[in-house]
C-alpha cells in the first residue's frame, strides 16, 4: 500500500502509485485510455423563461444553460416530444425543468407528471424543485410511501407530481376518474433515466405509457413527452418505441468534463483452484476494496461500484482492513458503504460527507447509480461490468463531475465478458453504446396490458394501433374475448370482470413468494415467483435491504420461504439443467452446412443443486443437491446447428461434440450482454450433440422471460459479431482447459462437464467461416 503523500493532481501518476510494488511483467493493467478534457458551450437563456425562474436558477449556480439543455427545452416548449441523451452530470434535468416550470409559472393550473424508475431519484428531484421556492410550483411525491391522507391533496393541488411506473400502473391509471382535473391540464410528461427500461420491465412500461396517453386523450389533453437518457445508440428510435410516438433526439453534449484516465484492470491469479482444478483470479470485490483503500491513502475522493449490497459492505470492510493493517487507523472512519436500505437521512449524510471530503471512500451498489447526488469525485472503481455500456459510462462519469481530472478503474470479474473487455479495449472505447432492448408486443406483456387498458376505458377499434401492429393486437384482443376476459361490442372491447386485471410489470411470471423470518414470523420481503427457485431455495443466502439471511425452508405449497438472520462467510448460486423443444422458427437461414434460426421454443428448466463460494476469494466450498420440480417456459431463442459430417471434417467426432458445444454455449451466454442490453442471468442456453427437432448438433441461447424480452433476437441480428467475440474470448484465455474466465458457468447444473475449450474454438471457427459469405440461402419461417 502506498504511504500517505497528499493528493497528486496527475491522474496518470495516481494510477502509477496504485501499481507500486507490482513485480515487473505482472501489472494487472491491460490498457489505459486517456479521454481528453471537454470545454462547456453555454448559450443565452431562452427568451420565454420567466425572470423569476431564471433568477432562482442563477442563484443556485446555473449562470446559463448549456447548448443541449436549451435545444431540448426549445423543442419541448414547441410541443415536440424530445429525448436528451447525453453523459452523466451533463444537466439533463434542466432540459425538462425549463419548459415544465415555465408552464407552471405562467399558469399554475397546468400540470407536469414526472416518472422515474426509482424512488430515490424522484426524491432527489423533489428536493431540487422545492429548493427553487417558486410560489406557483407545488411539487409532490405520489408513490407507495405516500400516506393515504396526503394522496387527496396531491391529486387536487400538486401541479408537478413525481411518481414511478409501478404507481402509474397500479394506482393512477386505474383511478383516472379521481385524477380528471390533473389529466385535463397535463402539459408535460417527463420520463427520467429512460434507458433503464429494458427487457420485460421495459416492455410493460412501454404499454403503461400508451395507456397513459389514452387516458389523457379521454380528458382532452395531449402532453409533450420529455425523456432523459444516458448516452445510447439510436436514442430517438428507442424513445419512440417506448412512448409509441415520434421523438426528436438531442445528443450533442455541451457540458464541460475534465480529462479522464481510464484503466482496464485484470486481477491476478491466486494459488486457489476452482472446479475441475481451474485457476481462480482474485475476486473483483476484494480487488476493489484494496484499490479503494489505496485511493483513500492518496487523498482521492473515490466511489467504488459493486454489484450487490453485500458486496458493497464487503468492499468497504476490505478497505478498512487494509488501512488498519497499514497502521492508518485514522483513515478507517473515512470509508463507508452506501446501499439500499439506508434511511433517506442516512443517505444524505453520506452524500454530504463524501462531497465535503469528510468521507474519502464509499462502496456503493450498482442500483444506486440512479439518484446519487454526489459531485467533486476524483476516482471511480467499477467492480465488474455493470451489464451495459450505458451503465458503465454513467458510473464512470461520476468522477470529474466538476470539470476536474478523473481516474476510472474497471476491475474485471472472473467471467468471459469481463475478461474479454479488459483484453479488447475497442469493445469499451471504440463502439457505440448499445440500444435498449424491449418488445412491447410480447404476448405475455400485451395480453395483461390490454386487459388493464380495457378496464380503464373500453378499447375503441381506432385505438388498436396504439398498442402495436394492428393485426397482432387484434388477434390478441380476439384471444382475450375467447378466454372470457374481454367482451366485444360494436363500440370496442370491454373488461368483463368486477375485479381489476393483474399485471406484474416487474415480474416474469408466477405469483410472488413471501420471505418470512422463521423466528419472529415477520414478512421480510417478497421474491418474484419465476426467480424463487434460484434465489430462495433451501440453503440459499438471501439479501434484503442490506441484511443477510439464510433460507431454512422453501415451502412450495405455502409459497413461503422461511429464513433466519445470519452472516455466513460464503455466497450461494443455484445450478440448473434445461431441455428445449422448438415450437416454430420465425426465420431460418442456411450458411453452407450451418443453419441459423430464430423462433419460439418451449424450455423445461429444473434447479438441481446449489454451490457455496467463499466470500472474497470465490473459492468453491461444496455443492448440495436440491429437489425442486421442473418448470416450463415458452420464450424466444436463437440457435445454430451443424451436421455431424461437417464436424468430422474438422476433427470433432461424436465423442468430442458434447464438450465443444457445451463450452461454446457457456461462453456465448457470457458474451451476449455485450451486444444486447441484458445480464447473463436474463438468458439461458442448451447444447446437444443431437437435438431431436434439428437432427443435428445444436446450440441454443434463449430469453429467460415468458414470450421473450428481445435479447435472443438481438443476438440473432448480431450473430457473426457475437460469435466472433465469443471465439476470441475463449482462445485468448490463458487457462489450459477452461475456467470461469472463458467457458465455465456458475449456474451449470451439469457441474461444468463436459467442457472442451479447444473444441469450442474449432466449432466456432467452422460456424464463423460459413457466416461470412453474403449469399446465404434463406428458408421460409416455419
Amino acid at each position: 500500500m502506498p504511504q500517505a503523500t497528499g493528493r497528486d493532481a496527475g491522474m496518470r501518476h495516481l494510477l502509477d502509485r496504485l501499481l507500486l510494488g507490482t513485480p515487473p511483467g505482472e501489472s494487472p493493467v491491460t490498457h489505459v485510455e486517456e479521454l481528453p478534457e471537454r470545454a462547456g458551450r453555454p448559450v443565452e437563456w431562452p427568451a420565454w423563461v420567466p425572470d423569476v425562474l431564471r433568477d432562482r436558477l442563477v442563484a443556485r449556480g446555473v449562470s446559463a444553460p448549456w447548448a443541449h439543455q436549451a435545444e431540448a427545452a426549445e423543442l419541448a416548449r414547441a410541443g415536440r416530444s424530445v429525448v436528451v441523451a447525453t453523459g452523466t452530470a451533463s444537466g439533463k434535468s434542466l432540459a425538462y425543468q425549463l419548459p415544465g416550470l415555465t408552464a407552471l409559472v405562467d399558469d399554475e393550473r397546468s400540470r407536469v407528471l414526472y416518472v422515474s424508475p426509482t424512488k430515490a431519484l424522484a426524491a432527489d428531484q423533489l428536493r431540487t424543485l422545492s429548493s427553487l421556492v417558486l410560489p406557483s410550483v407545488r411539487p409532490a411525491l405520489f408513490d407507495g410511501d405516500t400516506p393515504r391522507d396526503e394522496r387527496d391533496w396531491v391529486r387536487a393541488h400538486a401541479n408537478w407530481v413525481l411518481t414511478n411506473p409501478d404507481m402509474l400502473h397500479r394506482g393512477i391509471l386505474p383511478g383516472h376518474a379521481r385524477w380528471a382535473p390533473f389529466f385535463r391540464r397535463l402539459r408535460y410528461v417527463v420520463i427520467d433515466e429512460c434507458h433503464s427500461y429494458r427487457g420485460l420491465f421495459g416492455s410493460h412500461v412501454a404499454q403503461v405509457l400508451r395507456r397513459l396517453q389514452r387516458v389523457c386523450a379521454q380528458y382532452g389533453s395531449s402532453p409533450t413527452f420529455v425523456l432523459a437518457s444516458a448516452t445510447v445508440s439510436t436514442p430517438a428510435e428507442s424513445a419512440s418505441r417506448l412512448i409509441g410516438r415520434p421523438v426528436t433526439a438531442v445528443t450533442d453534449d455541451a457540458s464541460p468534463h475534465g480529462s479522464t484516465v481510464f484503466a482496464l484492470w485484470e486481477p491476478p491469479l491466486t494459488a486457489l483452484r476452482g472446479e475441475h482444478d481451474a485457476p481462480v483470479r482474485r475476486a473483483a470485490g476484494a480487488e476493489a476494496g484494496r484499490l479503494l483503500a489505496d485511493l483513500v491513502v492518496e487523498g482521492a475522493r473515490t466511489l467504488a461500484f459493486v454489484r450487490s449490497r453485500r458486496g458493497a459492505e464487503f468492499a468497504a470492510l476490505t478497505a478498512a482492513r487494509h488501512l488498519t493493517e497499514a497502521g492508518l487507523d485514522q483513515l478507517v472512519p473515512r470509508v463507508a458503504a452506501y446501499r439500499a436500505g439506508y434511511l433517506p437521512e442516512e443517505r444524505r449524510v453520506l452524500e454530504a460527507a463524501l462531497s465535503s471530503g469528510e468521507l474519502l471512500g464509499v462502496a456503493a451498489t450498482n442500483a444506486l447509480e440512479l439518484g446519487l447526488d454526489i459531485s467533486s469525485l476524483d476516482a471511480v472503481v467499477l467492480a465488474g461490468y455493470p451489464g451495459t455500456l450505458a451503465s458503465l459510462w454513467q458510473q464512470a462519469g461520476r468522477a470529474g463531475r466538476s470539470g476536474a481530472q478523473a481516474l476510472v478503474v474497471f476491475v474485471a470479474r472472473d467471467d468471459p465478458l469481463d475478461t474479454y473487455l479488459v483484453h479488447h479495449p475497442a469493445a469499451v472505447f471504440g463502439r457505440p453504446v448499445e440500444a435498449t432492448v424491449f418488445d412491447p408486443e410480447n404476448p405475455y406483456v400485451l395480453a395483461p396490458q390490454l386487459c388493464c387498458a380495457a378496464a380503464e376505458l373500453p378499447i375503441r377499434p381506432d385505438e388498436v394501433g396504439a398498442f402495436g401492429d394492428v393485426a397482432g393486437v387484434t388477434a390478441m384482443l380476439d384471444e382475450l374475448v375467447r378466454r372470457g376476459a374481454l367482451r366485444r361490442r360494436p363500440a370496442g372491447w370491454y373488461w368483463t370482470r368486477s375485479e381489476r386485471p393483474e399485471a406484474d410489470i416487474r415480474g416474469t411470471g408466477g405469483g410472488p413468494v413471501s420471505v418470512v423470518d422463521a423466528e419472529t414470523g415477520t414478512l421480510v420481503g417478497t421474491v418474484d415467483g419465476a426467480a424463487a427457485h434460484t434465489t430462495v431455495h433451501d440453503g440459499a443466502v438471501y439479501l434484503h435491504q442490506g441484511r443477510t439471511y439464510v433460507v431454512e425452508q422453501f415451502d412450495l405449497d405455502a409459497v413461503v420461504a422461511l429464513v433466519r438472520a445470519d452472516d455466513p462467510p460464503w455466497s450461494t448460486a443455484a445450478r440448473d439443467v434445461t431441455d428445449i423443444a422448438i415450437v416454430g422458427a420465425r426465420s431460418s437461414r442456411r450458411h453452407g452446412p450451418v443453419t441459423v434460426s430464430f423462433g419460439t421454443v418451449d424450455v423445461t428448466n429444473q434447479v438441481v443443486s446449489y454451490v457455496r463460494r467463499r466470500l472474497g476469494t470465490g473459492e468453491l466450498i461444496d455443492e448440495t443437491e436440491l429437489e425442486l420440480p421442473a418448470r416450463q417456459l415458452r420464450t424466444a431463442a436463437v440457435w445454430y446447428s451443424v451436421p455431424q459430417p461437417a464436424l468430422d471434417e474438422i476433427g470433432l467426432d461424436q465423442t468430442l461434440v458434447p464438450g465443444a458445444a457445451h463450452a461454446a454455449e457457456h461462453a456465448a451466454i457470457g458474451l451476449l450482454p455485450l451486444f444486447a442490453a441484458c445480464d447473463r442471468w436474463d438468458i439461458g442456453g442448451v447444447s446437444t450433440a443431437l437435438h431431436p427437432d434439428t437432427g443435428e448438433p445444436t446450440v441454443f441461447v434463449y430469453d429467460g422471460h415468458p414470450g421473450g424480452a428481445g435479447f435472443a433476437e438481438r443476438g440473432h441480428d448480431a450473430l457473426a459479431a457475437w460469435l466472433a467475440a465469443t471465439r476470441e474470448a475463449i482462445a485468448a484465455c490463458e487457462c489450459p482447459s477452461g475456467c470461469p474466465s472463458c467457458v465455465q458457468s456458475p449456474k451449470c447444473g451439469n457441474g461444468n462437464e463436459p467442457l472442451d475449450k479447444a473444441g469450442a474454438v474449432n466449432l466456432l471457427d467452422l460456424v464463423l467461416t460459413h457466416l461470412a459469405p453474403p449469399d446465404a440461402e434463406a428458408d421460409p419461417p416455419a
